[in-house]
């Protein structure tokens, strides 16, 4: 990187951004900013690969992270906002977007318009079990948070490809928020950031869980029955199932507690 671009990195978040855009894209921009510190906190990181997106409220744009960035180095600022197909309309970092994430994200931002955020990761238990041929077993409480609404697609290489799409909206459905991309990694969908993490989390944990649990044979797995299984999925969704807002509240005061600065 030259002198140039890292002088330009540093002057993020300096200038008048958040007077530039609605008050909704700013809180949108530090969800999603927030977003990107947790799972820098959580080891969700491939590099400068891998993205989450939000849709900016009121408008067919979105958020995602300039192509070189590593995720503890985003901020709210710094999140480029590109349109339907991809063009690039406010870049403060000069880097640009990876189109591999735009092939991915716009799809599904397109072929779901209810959902407000898409988060993506690379992590190595979720490219563990995509490579398992029997998927995501019911092995624990917590892939019960995802049991119902889990999806899977093929790998096909690279996603490059616009005539992908197509068929990775096909296999998504019209309901998932959770997918596993076969020899690839995992994607989970929300209403909002907050939701869209929350499913990752769950996700991600749920093939941890089993690459641990089949350390010891796939002999001695217990699995957790159907019937079981699709009470716990409801009980999930239920009231009292889950206290999102609780929960990103705590994450985000941990960033605060670290002094990360995602807000600027």
């Amino acid at each position: 990187m030259g002198t140039e671009q890292a002088g330009r990195l540093r002057a993020v978040g300096s200038g008048n951004l958040r007077d530039r855009v609605s008050a909704d894209e700013w809180n949108v921009r530090c969800d999603l900013a927030a977003a990107y510190q947790l799972a820098f906190q959580f080891r969700w990181t491939d590099l400068i690969y891998t993205h989450f997106t939000a849709r900016v409220p009121g408008t067919e744009h979105m958020l995602i992270n300039p192509y070189g960035l590593m995720f503890d180095e985003i901020t709210a600022s710094s999140l480029v906002k590109i349109d339907k197909d991809g063009n690039v309309i406010d870049d403060e970092t000069g880097l640009g977007i990876n189109h591999a994430g735009f092939v991915i994200h716009g799809c599904v931002h397109e072929a779901r318009p209810e959902v407000n955020c898409v988060i993506h990761t690379h992590t190595r238990a979720g490219i563990a079990v995509s490579a398992q041929k029997a998927g995501l077993l019911p092995l624990s409480q917590h892939v019960l948070r995802i049991h119902g609404m889990l999806t899977y697609h093929d790998y096909e290489g690279i996603a490059l490809e616009l005539d992908e799409r197509p068929r990775l909206a096909r296999d998504l459905g019209p309901t998932s928020k959770a997918m596993i991309l076969r020899n690839h990694g995992l994607l989970s969908l929300g209403d909002s950031v907050q939701e869209a993490f929350e499913l990752m989390y769950y996700l991600d944990t749920s093939c941890q869980i089993q690459i641990d649990a089949m350390a010891g044979g796939r002999a001695e797995l217990q699995p957790i029955p159907d019937a079981v299984a699709q009470k716990g999925y409801a009980q999930w969704q239920g009231p009292g199932g889950h206290e999102q807002s609780k929960v990103w509240l705590a994450y985000t005061r941990m960033l605060d507690r670290k002094g990360i600065d995602y807000r600027r």
